[in-house]
């Protein structure tokens, strides 16, 4: 299927790895010049070296800069000459005991996984509705359908950004203007931060790593961990000339985990 992107432009935050960069992978392989950004210069620059053999006839430029600042997002939107997609995406905050974390820690969960995203959604959708073509998609979290007691941060950074995102996508300037957002929510993929997640969760519990890593393989209907390529095809799908009759939409990319009906 030929997505229609051919030419595009998106901005791809938190690109260097993971998830991020599995979008940015299959944005690039469908024709779309992309700006990456991430904090790790090395990092970065090696996957904007990953990236442009995929394509040679796409662009890829690479903005090292943190997106959580005033700054940072000027510099990432400013090596953008148009953004006709957006992939908004950060690191999760750290899991604890909500007794113990401070206002300094839920302004800065709230920055990262709130208030920047919808800084970098109000800076570019206005462009879009004009050129009469936009798609905007924010990573958040499975967690946001199904909360995890220990993420509490996560869970109200990125709810926040979801309820916010729900009265957006449904203004008829946006969704008649073929501009849409939407929320893609992973659950288990098999990334860094799943890994550290799960190796710390083995040394708190003394349990070897592969018998953590089973048990939550096995608590998953897929049997499997998700990839970042495949939430990568999912997130370029989203982005699409065939998708802009999906907006204000939470997508679920758990591999059957979440038990419930809706």
């Amino acid at each position: 299927m030929d997505l229609g992107l051919t030419g595009r432009w998106a901005l791809v935050c938190a690109a260097s790895k993971g998830l991020g960069l599995g979008c940015a992978r299959a944005l690039v392989a469908e024709g779309v010049n992309v700006v990456v950004n991430a904090r790790g210069e090395a990092a970065l620059l090696a996957a904007a070296a990953e990236l442009r053999p995929i394509n040679p006839l796409v662009e890829v430029r690479s903005v090292v800069a943190d997106i959580t600042t005033p700054e940072g997002r000027a510099a990432a939107l400013e090596a953008c000459p148009q953004v006709d997609i957006l992939v908004n995406n950060a690191g999760g905050p750290p899991p604890g005991d909500f007794r113990q974390w401070q206002r300094s820690d839920w302004i800065a969960a709230l920055d990262a996984n709130m208030l920047t995203p919808i800084e970098l959604i109000k800076a570019t959708v206005d462009g879009m509705v004009e050129r009469g073509f936009g798609r905007i998609v924010n990573i958040t979290s499975g967690a946001v359908k199904a909360p995890i007691d220990v993420l509490g941060l996560s869970n109200g950074a990125r709810s926040g950004l979801t309820g916010f995102v729900a009265g957006l996508a449904r203004q008829p300037r946006l969704a008649a203007r073929n501009v849409t957002v939407n929320n893609l929510l992973p659950g288990a993929f098999d990334t860094e931060r799943l890994q550290k997640t799960m190796a710390a969760g083995a040394a708190k519990a003394g349990r070897p790593l592969e018998s953590v890593r089973d048990q939550r393989r096995l608590g998953i209907p897929a049997q499997r961990f998700g990839n970042a390529d495949e939430f990568g095809a999912l997130c370029a799908f989203v982005c699409s000339s065939q998708a802009g009759y999906i907006t204000g939409q939470n997508l679920l990319v758990d591999g059957g985990a979440y038990p419930g009906s809706f």
